[in-house]
């Protein structure tokens, strides 16, 4: 009896953290306060792991001058050749823009997802078209951008997806951004 109550407590202490983690928009998040060119306000300042989480669809600018944008989760059903195998996956398109006035190296560009807080893995499915960052060595020249179509294996069932960005290892900040998949 104790157990299944220490049980209940965890699920819902679990399931609130992510509630808080994912947030209702606000002008900290830069989904509700945009700045001058459709970026959010204090896009500059380091994304903390929860309370600047940006709503799939936003924009955010590094200090480096690069602005990077993920469109909202699309579900698809994995082909029997994707890698890893997996019962639902959810794709993103990522859009980044050099407004720097240096070169960027793509290869820099790190990706990483967690659904419901656990890590998942990019999902390789080359016959429906997502074959991760294939042009990994190519330079984006300032006033370019580059756009990429990134895949996610996730649960059957709706999670919440967090997806964080960091433009090269060198990049002081990092972007997260969390909604439903």
């Amino acid at each position: 009896m104790a157990l299944a109550r220490t049980c209940k407590i965890m699920f819902t202490s679990g399931l609130l953290g992510l509630a808080v983690a994912c947030g209702v928009p606000s002008a900290h998040d830069g989904t509700a306060a945009l700045g001058v060119g459709g970026s959010p306000a204090g896009a500059g300042a380091s994304a903390s792991p929860a309370g600047n989480d940006l709503k799939f669809g936003a924009d955010h600018k590094f200090p480096s001058g690069v602005t990077i944008s993920v469109g909202s989760p699309a579900s698809f059903r994995p082909s029997p050749s994707a890698y890893p195998q997996s019962p639902r996956g959810a794709a993103f398109d990522v859009e980044l823009i050099n407004e720097g006035s240096t070169t960027y190296k793509l290869s820099g560009l790190t990706v990483t997802a967690t659904a419901a807080g656990n890590p998942v893995k990019q999902v390789v499915d080359t016959t429906q078209g997502f074959t991760g960052i294939t042009d990994a060595g190519k330079d984006v020249l300032p006033g370019r951008s580059v756009h990429l179509t990134l895949a996610f294996a996730v649960p059957q069932e709706q999670t919440q997806l967090r997806l964080q960005l960091r433009p090269s290892a060198t990049e002081p900040t990092a972007v997260t951004y969390c909604g439903p998949a």
